[in-house]
């Protein structure tokens, strides 16, 4: 390991790992070049830079542990306070944006407090992106595009001392102007987001950086292709000792698609031992219509549950409280795969040391779009491989029952316990997406009834209040807005806006009931 030290200019020194000063003669005093030309003086170690007054605060054991592969890129800054202003949280809509910093959160938000990542990456990317930049701009930049193209970016407090991090909060750190943050929106976000950018600050700010919006429009968005594919990945990180596996569906009313998941199932290279299934019938006289659980063998064991009380959230939870095994498949009673998913799923999540894989999840009629493994932001309560462990503090939320947002939430849920969620894209699962049941009944919303009716709808309304940052939650609110005008009958802007606020409030009030009525 290499360590850069430097004052958000030019390097000041550098360390080897055991924190010796090493003599290295650069031939640019700009800090971006001065990594790239570390990373070509040390093609096989971990660049890592610390800002000079961080430096006391270092914690090489936690580097050891953070980078565990060498498709990682992670950075800590223990200030409350972006390089990029807040406002940038208008226009950004990914989970990735809010990081909790108490734990290792997947974000792109990088920080040249103190970070690292490995030569090789440096090397793929050289000749493909602009390192004359700001570093903190040109760290944001490698981090934003590199994430969907699979490079693993986190936030980790690890790299710093415990002990020392109140300390270094004293410290004075750089941040970005207006002009830079509309520059960076220009490049990294559809050209359309500027405008929405400046149409925020005139509503939520009372001001127009119009000097910024217009400077903006003399870049170029960026699109750049790193193929990261060409670096493998052998993760250090140990999260598996049995590779058993256990699998849970909830279902209802879908029987011989059920049938069909269960071959599927029987088929296995790597067998599940134990096939929760948690059937829901509300009729007050049903009985269970899955004959074949005991008619039939199988090369697992079912552990079979029926109920009247429908809800999948409910469902997941009573099978989830029945697994045993290290590991457990979330899938659904109307999925289709080939009989290597579960060997390879779990392989994967051994071989890049994560606890929580998905797969991809098309119907049959759709096309894959996104073709690199990587980070995601999406959770599929259907297609997901998680380890046990995490059930220690996991679970879907009984607010979301009967309406949208579970599975986000349970997926959050894992990032917030400092566990990432990897999609995987050469494994599929196909959901044929069956009609429903012929018992399932819509279930009557408690606010139904209401003259006025929320907007979003209060569990959605729930999910960014809990995980967007107040500016996100405020840009969201205002994209919804102009949404809703352009299909409203109200064209009179005033009466529309006062309208949607009341909406908007209705929901704010419902997600909160919802909340109330679980803790109760």
């Amino acid at each position: 390991m290499i360590y850069l030290i430097h004052n958000n200019e030019q390097a000041v020194e550098v360390l080897d790992d055991h924190l010796q000063v090493m003599k290295v003669d650069f031939t640019s005093n700009q800090l971006t070049t001065q990594l790239f030309e570390l990373a070509s003086l040390y093609p096989k170690q971990l660049i890592a830079w610390c800002y000079l007054e961080l430096k006391p605060s270092l914690n090489p054991d936690g580097f050891n542990k953070v980078f565990h592969h060498e498709k990682i890129m992670a950075s800590f800054n223990p200030s409350n306070h972006n390089y990029l202003l807040d406002a940038l949280g208008y226009v950004d809509r990914s989970y990735f944006y809010k990081a909790n910093k108490s734990v290792m959160y997947p974000t792109w938000l990088m920080s040249s407090m103190v970070g690292g990542v490995h030569a090789s990456v440096l090397h793929t990317v050289r000749h493909h992106i602009d390192i004359s930049s700001n570093f903190n701009y040109f760290l944001l930049s490698f981090a934003k595009q590199g994430m969907p193209q699979g490079l693993f970016c986190y936030s980790s407090p690890e790299l710093l001392l415990k002990d020392t991090i109140v300390e270094v909060k004293k410290v004075a750190f750089e941040e970005a102007t207006e002009a830079i943050l509309f520059k960076f929106v220009k490049q990294h976000y559809k050209w359309v987001w500027v405008f929405f950018l400046a149409l925020a600050y005139v509503v939520y700010e009372k001001q127009l950086p119009i000097v910024a919006l217009l400077k903006s429009l003399f870049f170029k968005q960026q699109h750049l292709d790193f193929n990261l594919e060409k670096l493998k990945i052998n993760s250090l990180k140990q999260v598996n000792s049995t590779s058993t596996v256990d699998v849970i569906i909830p279902t209802i009313g879908r029987k011989q698609y059920l049938y069909d998941v269960l071959v599927d199932l029987s088929k296995q290279t790597l067998l599940p031992k134990t096939v929760v299934i948690v059937e829901q019938n509300p009729e007050p006289n049903s009985i269970s219509e899955l004959d074949y659980l005991t008619i039939q063998d199988w090369p697992f064991v079912i552990d079979h549950t029926f109920t009247h009380q429908t809800g999948v959230c409910n469902a997941r939870n009573i099978a989830l409280s029945k697994t045993q095994s290290e590991w457990v498949l979330l899938g659904d009673d109307d999925n289709r795969f080939d009989a290597n998913l579960i060997e390879n799923l779990l392989d994967s999540a051994i071989n890049y040391g994560i606890k929580a894989a998905t797969t991809v999840y098309l119907q049959p009629h759709e096309k894959q779009t996104f073709m690199d493994t990587a980070q995601t932001s999406i959770f599929g309560a259907g297609n997901t491989l998680i380890h046990s462990s995490l059930l220690k503090t996991v679970k879907f939320d009984m607010r979301y029952e009967f309406n949208y947002g579970e599975d986000t939430d349970f997926g959050m849920q894992i990032r917030y316990q400092g566990e990432d969620v990897v999609f995987f894209s050469d494994i599929k699962i196909t959901h044929l997406k069956a009609p429903f049941g012929g018992y399932r009944t819509k279930v009557k919303q408690l606010w139904e009834d209401d003259l006025i009716q929320p907007k979003p709808s209060p569990t959605i309304y729930l999910l960014q209040s809990t995980y967007f940052t107040p500016k996100q939650l405020n840009g969201y609110q205002l994209l919804l807005g102009l949404k809703e005008y352009k299909g409203s009958n109200i064209k009179n802007p005033f009466k529309f806006v006062k309208q949607f606020k009341a909406k908007w409030k209705k929901s704010a009030e419902w997600s909160q009931i919802l909340t109330q009525s679980i803790n109760a």
